[in-house]
């Protein structure tokens, strides 16, 4: 296993740049061992896949449950620009109506969107990844930009997608990155194309969104041997089934075959909880000690954070799923032991990666998180930033090829510092959890956490709040 030193990337900006925030957000530490129920909002991924797929709907779906973050408001802002109607009672109901555009390509059949517009994507990938495809089906040229955070993320492979499919990209900076601009072409009469998807799954999930809506539909082939976090496809995969749609997954080949097929949504669709933005939550019950459960945690799953109960009961909690008048909850209680966990590998679910550190950083024993290189083009590069802050408050971690490895260090050395969040949503609720143990610790930025976690900082207050001395729930 090859060390590096945590130093992001030459193509990005430094951590420092990155770090973002002038006001330091003061992490609160518990007064007694928890006892707490929190209800975390709807799942981005399943969110902004529901919005695409309503969308290349024929008839209006209503989406109820839909996360309310800056990351869904991106995506509804983006899809009223394409000529997509989105109705809700105010901006933060999570109950809305899409009613895709009424007119129709002659010969795809597919909704025919509004071009000659700029798309904003923020720093959300599902955004900068999912709605250029949608492009294809456009009027006339479409532009996408975003934070200057978001020229770092990397745009190519599905850029060089819908090159293949007849598509004209034009880039407007750097080649393969934000900003850039789409022209559909008359005709679509491509079928296949090959990719390198090893930076992130989002350039698969993002073709295969479309795929069903193009006239022959789509052979799509990763060409690469690494593809992570498999089950974001899986999930894109299940969601264009219960939209009417077809995907056949040859897996050894990392081929999927998409047939052409009119889509629709369920008139109604009900979004999961956001699993993956439990793992703060539930991971503090291990930290704090004491009890955390989260509602309506469902018995099946497409998300990663489906694996998070698994992977803190390996850590040392105690995980069980009751059942009160018909909901069922994911409950996670300790005594405040933490295990390392040796060589672990989190490729499947890398976006837990942040708060398992968090964790590991207080283990009894060293962990090697691997699978995990595709983390370097996130928000930032998570890979560095866990390093660097992990150091930053005396813990021991070094960056490796893949992932980074955590050393057990005494808690007396481990002190109170201000934690960079680098505009990372994770790396703030990491900073959050660093500070469950750790007195005076500060975090930037918090306010990143309102790309899935609107009100994350009541939430996290309001958890505390609930202990052994005051067992009411939320």
């Amino acid at each position: 296993m090859t060390e590096q030193h945590p130093q992001p990337q030459a193509s990005h900006t430094t951590l420092a740049e990155e770090a973002g925030g002038d006001v330091s957000w003061a992490a609160p530490t518990p007064l007694r061992p928890l006892d707490a129920t929190v209800t975390v909002p709807g799942s981005k991924s399943l969110s902004n896949r529901y919005l695409i797929l309503a969308a290349l709907s024929s008839q209006t779906v209503t989406i109820r449950g839909l996360l309310r973050s800056r990351d869904t408001s991106l995506m509804i802002q983006a899809l009223e620009q394409l000529g997509v109607d989105i109705e809700g009672e105010s901006s933060s109901s999570t109950t809305v109506r899409i009613t895709p555009p009424r007119e129709t390509r002659r010969v795809e059949g597919a909704p025919r969107f509004r071009g000659n517009v700029t798309i904003f994507c923020g720093l959300a990938g599902t955004v900068m990844r999912f709605l250029p495809a949608l492009a294809l089906f456009a009027d006339g040229t479409v532009r996408f930009d975003g934070d200057p955070q978001a020229y770092e993320r990397p745009m190519k492979p599905i850029l060089d997608g819908l090159e293949q499919l007849g598509a004209t990209v034009q880039y407007h900076g750097r080649t393969g990155f934000l900003p850039f601009s789409v022209t559909p072409p008359e005709v679509i009469a491509h079928d296949e194309v090959s990719i390198d998807s090893s930076a992130s799954s989002q350039f698969i999930s993002g073709l295969l969104l479309a795929a069903s809506s193009l006239p022959r539909g789509l052979r799509l082939h990763h060409t690469a041997s690494a593809l992570p976090s498999l089950p974001h496809i899986n999930m894109t995969v299940a969601d264009i089934a219960k939209a009417g749609g077809h995907v056949a997954v040859e897996q050894s080949a990392h081929v999927w075959k998409v047939a052409h097929h009119a889509l629709q949504l369920p008139r109604s669709v009900t979004v999961e909880p956001d699993l993956s933005n439990a793992a703060p939550f539930l991971g503090a019950a291990l930290l704090a000690q004491g009890s955390v459960r989260i509602p309506f945690w469902p018995k099946a799953t497409t998300q990663p954070g489906g694996l998070l109960p698994s992977i803190l009961e390996r850590i040392g909690g105690s995980v069980d799923f009751p059942e009160e008048g018909g909901v069922r909850f994911c409950r996670v209680r300790s005594d405040g032991t933490i295990h390392g966990l040796g060589d672990f590998d989190l490729e499947a679910a890398g976006e837990l990666a942040p708060s398992i550190a968090a964790l590991l950083t207080f283990a009894d024993s060293e962990t090697a998180m691997m699978g995990i290189a595709h983390l370097r083009g996130h928000e930032t590069n998570r890979l560095a930033a866990m390093v660097r802050e992990i150091r930053r408050v005396g813990g021991r971690a070094v960056e490796t090829e893949d992932g980074v490895v955590i050393r057990p260090v005494e808690a007396s050395r481990l002190h109170g510092e201000t934690i960079r969040s680098y505009h990372d949503h994770r790396m703030a609720t990491f900073g959050a959890m660093l500070g469950l143990r750790i007195g005076g610790i500060q975090v930037e930025n918090i306010e990143t956490t309102g790309k899935t976690l609107p009100d994350f900082v009541a939430m996290w207050r309001n958890m505390l709040s609930y202990g052994h001395e005051n067992t009411k729930s939320e």
